[in-house]
């Protein structure tokens, strides 16, 4: 009997320590398959490249991804989060559904409704795959210990029930649906411009609310800054329907073609995101924008009547540009190929809202550094050497001038050109 007993007993020791080694070997077979690799590494850090996350979740002069940033808007002070995997201040705690919700729904880890400051209502559109990626990535940099201030939201937009109501109205769920009709590269290039790279959370209008106003993609003052973000569905404008594809790609990936150059929020963007952009997602983006249909339209613009107070407000614009401008943009703002850009027959310069040329002259134009041009030439700054008086003059003549049409500009639009925003 203690023989049968004794082995009985082996028999149990040894199913018992089977059962544990294959239970372990099963643990570290899901906890290998479920760890990311170096190429999903990398292809969540391409991805976050593309979304420009490190643009908005790093203060001037701070750690990246460690938040601090702060967006001014009409409706308060925005800060961005730590989205490093620090699990006191960041997003170490958090799990792929929690960054998924964040994306996908605009809430938080606890529940809370996210601010729209947040580009939910474009990154819902990403799908799960790709959210994955970007959030192993994140997971994968230096934890960073970094308490960031509260938003400084005054009332009424400080208001749950508000904010509520704001998503209940305009705040559409769901990820990219591909068109049947559309090729695969123009698909991707939709997925791109709607989703990830968020481009109408920029160029488009906004009510206000803080909604999207008109259609994706139809120009608008930005909400964080003192920029103008020109229309994409207009030839008038941002539109480039009628542009050479490889002409748009140049634009998009150094920042500089013969068309136009990126100044602004839009060189911020090529600098930290574009140039990084793979040439076949660049290409997909082109596609997609060259798509676009021109909704061009007639806006309601001050065009000057002849006067001779407007001919003697001309003349002296005509006196600033050949002292300061000429030089370098031409006696008929011809300009330089490559170096500096015509203003003759130039859209930036006719733009209805003449407030990304007042800001130009005002801070000096910068193209992006980037690596297809590395050296870019740029325009110093005017606004401690020509009065206000003088900007708007010249402004006004170069939006007249060779064939030009524009409104005139006022002491009161380049005051306000001045405001906050870079």
């Amino acid at each position: 009997m203690s023989h049968y007993y004794v082995s009985s007993a082996l028999c149990s020791v040894r199913k018992y320590v089977i059962g544990c080694l294959v239970l372990l070997v099963l643990f570290t077979v899901r906890v290998h398959a479920a760890s990311p690799t170096d190429q999903s590494l990398a292809e969540g850090e391409y991805l976050t490249r593309v979304g420009n996350c490190l643009g908005c979740h790093t203060a001037k002069g701070g750690i990246p991804f460690a938040g601090g940033r702060q967006l001014t808007t009409a409706f308060g002070t925005f800060v961005t989060p730590n989205i490093t995997p620090d699990k006191e201040t960041g997003i170490g705690r958090w799990t792929e559904e929690d960054f998924w919700l964040a994306m996908h729904e605009g809430k938080s880890r606890d529940g809370r409704m996210l601010y729209p400051a947040f580009p939910y209502t474009e990154f819902t559109k990403i799908t799960r795959a790709d959210a994955k990626l970007i959030f192993e990535y994140l997971q994968s940099i230096p934890a960073v210990s970094q308490v960031n201030p509260a938003h400084a939201i005054p009332f009424p937009y400080n208001s749950k029930p508000l904010l509520f109501g704001w998503r209940k109205l305009f705040f559409k769920q769901g990820i990219y649906e591909t068109d049947p009709t559309q090729s695969e590269e123009w698909n991707r290039g939709a997925y791109l411009v709607q989703g990830l790279g968020h481009c109408d959370a920029c160029h488009t209008a906004r009510n206000e609310v803080g909604a999207k106003k008109d259609a994706a993609l139809g120009g608008g003052q930005m909400m964080s800054s003192n920029w103008y973000a020109p229309s994409l569905y207009s030839r008038k404008e941002a539109g480039v329907m009628d542009w050479n594809l490889e002409d748009i790609i140049e634009l998009l990936s150094s920042g500089v073609s013969k068309h136009a150059n990126a100044s602004g929020p839009m060189a911020t963007v090529v600098q930290q995101s574009l140039q990084y952009w793979s040439p076949q997602d660049v290409r997909a983006m082109a596609v997609y924008l060259k798509s676009l249909p021109d909704k061009a339209v007639e806006a309601n613009i001050r065009y000057p009547e002849m006067s001779e107070n407007a001919k003697r407000y001309l003349a002296q614009g005509k006196k600033v540009y050949e002292k300061h401008c000429q030089d370098c943009h031409g006696e008929i703002g011809q300009g330089v190929p490559g170096i500096y850009p015509p203003l003759a027959n130039n859209r930036s310069v006719t733009l209805p809202v003449p407030l990304n040329l007042i800001r130009v002259i005002l801070n000096g134009g910068y193209p992006p550094t980037t690596y297809l041009n590395p050296q870019p030439y740029g325009m110093p700054p005017f606004q401690q050497l020509l009065r206000d008086e003088e900007i708007a003059q010249v402004i006004s003549y170069i939006r007249n001038a060779w064939g030009n049409r524009g409104g005139l500009v006022t002491i009161v639009d380049v005051d306000q050109g001045r405001g906050s925003g870079h």
